[in-house]
């Protein structure tokens, strides 16, 4: 029987992939709308207009760490208490709960890396209506408006944000469900019965005087939620029908019910930006890196989903949700972080959205005073009302302001952002021996090999299948032998199996998340019924990380590290592909609460469990598909199920860069798209683009042809070996780069406009971007392109092409002709490069090779730079301050090495081999000099056409203090 059991359960899991496998999009149907969601129906019901809430101005009360004033809804008379915090770095809190709540609100945990330091409030002016509220250590002020309640933020004399202005504040307070007797009895017993407990419960009384109520004299009617409504017409209706039809006790989608026992409890705030037409950020969806307004179709959705080959240019939820919004122009960066885990939708309006340019002109021209204004409302299902302001105004402000919140992105080991290999799946030992070997006998660079589902023993994760990897170890050893790492997925579903050491140990601890019986929650994955480990309970991530110890992961090595995948959680038989809301997590949360932090915790435990096997030594490597805030601090992300296509290809890039804004650097899209069969062109052209994204993984279906980049031709190997070759060359750059968005929250691919914040053009651009500083990158996505059009931003700036060294002054729209090796990347004048040209098969071989400084000089003729190195994989350069911090600086025709941290100490044996200036003009001579004094001379090469110098042997330690002097 448990055979016929097993078998029915292997056959439904590949109808389900069936399924998946021969979809050509996403079937929507699967997932809500905010129609079909109930609480954002009815928040989505109330207009603008009028709030009915005021806030009381003599409850006020100022402590050490902030304001609290009450709020009263005088339609319903609940009382809300506000808290306003002002904290250091330039950023405000503001927390709304009630006062009085029936039980705890759920407030989101282990996000913020600290309690956020805050600095005094004070008030400084009042009248009857209002207080005025000083930020100490800023220009700062807020204004509380009693009647109807409104908070502005003020700098200076300038109005940057105003909280509830449009009247769109809704909580639904916690409140006991109607008695249901009366469905068993007549409707006129069941309203007499009704009658009577009125007189005796105080609830009832409640809820008759809140009913009975006068509406506020600004009266928005549709403030008021439905279950305090009352229908004088129809007296004896059912109250049990009403709430359900409305949603708000319980809930149907498809074939899901969702039973809500805690009744209603959403929770909405909106938010006015005077002076913004842009906004960014909110990831994960596929769609442009300038948010869309809302006002004719769904709001963005937030809520962690496994989306089979998502749809692209709309707002529908995706695997991660990270709730960061920025706002950016040509004067400020500003930045919302609304800290809430549960599903959550976010609207955007905007007075100028459908403007065309000419119409802003006329504006302009006619003298127009209307000036530009986005306007954002956060709805949420659950919890409270907990948001932070962060108040720039420089974009690298709110980049720290945010990384003081949730931490900054982890410090990869270096061969995490070499070239990764992967598909689902590589058959068995000997194929993963065939694809290393390929890998050398065509001279292409990689650092990971990759393994997915079908590497374990029957989708039971922590396992090997003895037949296709009965010596996993050796395996790992041999890889380990090239400097060569390996990646193995570790899904959080476990396949319900008496005989599975690990279904056995997280149930004798009673670690998985219960059903609202109580019971063990289980539901369909790819191992069939699975249990899903309730990794919000701190027990079972501690559980988690120790299976991850060499005696208890059985096979695996040093070099093993781990994939997340279907972290969401990926429910196949559940509500939205996902886990039931009423699932009853740790401290009896539901899920409905928690969700979103679900695949953040699987991360985190993950992570922990990988340093945990080292002895705290060693830097782990999770990559993730579900995220939430503060995912940075543990790993990797990828934009998931990606399809090949064009469009697809061109859609990475606005998702990755809206990552990079939340906080998370470290993200690539799977190389060649995941679903379907890229075309030679595509898949070429992918190699291209992903060679410059933060995470560099090759990555399909089980059912697409192979796709190693050696299958194509030689041409096509030549050009995409070309490209990763390209890729680990500029491995110091990219480590620096990590090193300081580690240090500073600053991302490493980033949107033109935070280098060029006055320039207005580069708002809307998401087809280039930055790397660091220093370089522009326009990949071609077009199919069949003979050429493309790349802005050059900056005015006065000075870019170089990066292969022909040719000059270029901005600002100015570049046509540049293409072929098929084309990658058009450009220098920023003004910037170093440190660079390794000495390419080998992994990063790891490459520690002691020599270095080329690129110094690409401005058009005032210097330039600056950095170079960050350290050991590769340890904690040492946390713990012992074990790295080098190199700054290297143009001006004067000299060029100085120097320390940038005089407390870090390292040793390399790495030296500089060469530099190479562009915009030079030609020296008489060359001498490099040490710190000692001594110096030498240096042999150069001067090109007159391109005006490149090239400066041979130096011979110098790369770690050394020196200057290069050009007489």
């Amino acid at each position: 029987m448990a055979a016929v059991t097993e078998r029915f359960q292997q056959l439904f899991v590949v109808w389900i992939v069936l399924s998946i496998t021969s979809s050509v999009a996403v079937d929507r149907n699967n997932f809500k709308t905010c129609s079909q969601s109930s609480f954002c129906k009815r928040q989505r019901n109330v207009k603008p207009g009028s709030s009915p809430y005021r806030a009381l101005l003599n409850s006020l009360e100022l402590t050490e760490k902030n304001i609290k004033v009450q709020l009263i809804n005088e339609v319903n008379k609940v009382p809300l208490l506000l808290e306003i915090y002002g904290l250091e770095g330039n950023m405000t809190r503001i927390k709304i709960t009630e006062l009085n709540p029936l039980k705890p609100r759920y407030e989101v945990p282990d996000v913020l890396i600290q309690d956020p330091p805050t600095l005094p409030l004070a008030v400084t002016g009042r009248d009857d209506n209002s207080i005025e509220l000083a930020l100490s250590q800023t220009d700062h002020r807020l204004i509380i408006t009693s009647k109807p309640f409104r908070l502005d933020i003020m700098a200076g004399n300038e109005l940057v944000l105003s909280v509830n202005s449009r009247g769109l504040l809704v909580f639904e307070h916690l409140r006991q469900r109607k008695d249901t007797f009366s469905d068993k009895i007549s409707s006129t017993v069941g309203s007499m019965w009704d009658r009577i407990k009125s007189l005796f419960s105080s609830e009832s009384k409640q809820e008759n005087s809140e009913s009975e109520a006068e509406k506020p004299e600004d009266g928005n009617s549709e403030q008021l939620d439905a279950a305090e409504k009352v229908d004088e017409a129809e007296p004896e209706k059912n109250e049990k029908d009403e709430d359900t039809e409305n949603g708000m006790w319980e809930e149907t989608f498809k074939t899901h019910r969702d039973s809500k026992p805690n009744g209603p409890t959403s929770i909405s705030l909106d938010f006015s930006l005077p002076g913004f037409e842009n906004v960014y950020g909110i990831p994960e969806h596929a769609d442009n890196l300038k948010l869309k307004t809302t006002d004719n179709g769904d709001p963005y959705r937030l809520y962690n989903l496994d989306v089979f080959q998502y749809e692209l240019y709309n707002p529908m939820s995706l695997y991660g949700a990270v709730p960061l919004m920025l706002a950016h122009n040509a004067q400020r960066t500003l930045g919302i972080f609304w800290l809430n885990s549960a599903e959550t939708w976010v609207d955007i309006s905007s007075n100028t959205a459908g403007k065309t340019v000419f119409g802003k002109m006329l504006d302009y021209v006619q003298g127009s005073k209307e000036a530009p204004q986005t306007d954002v409302r956060w709805i949420s299902e659950s919890g409270i009302i907990d948001v932070f302001i962060l108040l720039g105004p420089k974009s690298t402000n709110v980049f720290h302001q945010y990384a003081s919140l949730t931490g900054t992105q982890a410090l990869p080991p270096l061969f995490t952002i070499g070239y990764h290999q992967c598909r689902w799946n590589y058959n068995d030992q000997e194929d993963v021996r065939n694809v290393d070997a390929g890998l050398d006998d065509h001279d292409i660079p990689c650092d990971v090999i990759w393994l997915d589902i079908e590497h374990t023993d029957g989708k039971r994760y922590f396992t090997w299948d003895p037949n296709k990897f009965p010596k996993p170890q050796d395996m790992l050893q041999e890889l380990e032998a090239k400097k060569r790492k390996m990646v193995t997925i570790v899904d959080p579903h476990i396949k319900v199996d008496s005989g599975y050491k690990i279904y056995n140990e997280i149930r004798s601890h009673d670690l998985y998340t219960k059903s609202k019986d109580g019971n063990d929650y289980e539901g369909w994955c790819w191992p069939g019924n699975a249990g899903y480990p309730d990794f919000t309970n701190p027990e079972m991530r501690s559980l988690w990380a120790k299976m991850f110890a060499y005696d208890q992961y059985e096979g695996s090595r040093e070099n093993l590290y781990t994939w997340n995948d279907m972290n969401e959680p990926s429910v196949f038989n559940g509500p939205e592909v996902t886990m039931h809301k009423d699932v009853v997590h740790n401290g009896g949360w539901e899920n409905r609460d928690v969700h979103n932090l679900y695949g953040y915790y699987v991360q985190m435990a993950t992570a922990e469990g990988q340093v945990l096997r080292s002895g705290g030594k060693e830097r782990p490597f999770v990559l993730t598909r579900a995220f939430f805030a503060g995912s940075q601090r543990y790993g990797a992300v990828w934009t998931g199920d990606n399809a090949a296509e064009w469009d697809h290809l061109k859609i990475s890039i606005p998702m990755c860069l809206s990552l990079g804004l939340a906080g998370i650097s470290f993200c690539g899209a799977d190389v060649g798209g995941f679903f379907k069969t890229p075309s030679t062109e595509l898949l070429v052209r992918w190699y291209q683009m992903g060679a410059y994204h933060p995470f560099f993984r090759a990555h399909a279906h089980l059912d697409t042809p192979r796709r190693e980049p050696w299958l194509f031709g030689e041409e096509n190997t030549k050009l995409i070996r070309s490209v990763v070759r390209e890729r680990y060359a500029l491995l110091p750059f990219w480590y620096t780069l990590f090193y300081n968005a580690y240090r500073t929250g600053v991302p490493v691919m980033r949107p033109l406009w935070v280098e060029f914040p006055a320039d207005v053009t580069t708002f809307a651009i998401d087809n280039e971007f930055m790397l660091g500083n220093a370089l522009l990158v326009h990949p071609v996505a077009e199919e069949g392109s003979r050429g493309v059009t790349a802005y050059l931003p900056g005015t006065g700036e000075v870019w170089y092409d990066v292969r022909s060294f040719q000059k270029y002054i901005a600002p100015q729209q570049l046509y540049i002709p293409v072929t098929m090796s084309s990658v058009p990347v450009f220098q920023r004048g003004g910037t170093i490069i440190p660079r390794k040209n000495r390419v080998r098969r992994s990063s790891s071989c490459m520690i002691n090779d020599p270095y080329t400084l690129y110094v690409a000089l401005s058009s005032q003729n210097t330039a600056d730079g950095e170079l960050y190195e350290d050991d590769g994989h340890s904690f040492n350069f946390q713990t012992k301050k074990e790295y080098i911090h190199r700054k290297f600086t143009f001006i004067n025709n000299i060029l100085t090495s120097s320390n940038a941290d005089n407390s870090s100490h390292f040793t390399t044996k790495a030296w500089l081999e060469k530099v190479v200036v562009m915009g030079a003009q030609k020296p008489s001579k060359v001498h490099i000099q040490m710190k000692d004094g001594s110096t030498s001379e240096v042999e150069y090469e001067f090109d007159a056409a391109t005006s490149i110098l090239t400066l041979r042997k130096p011979a110098v330690n790369i770690a050394s203090d020196w200057t290069i002097l050009l007489r």
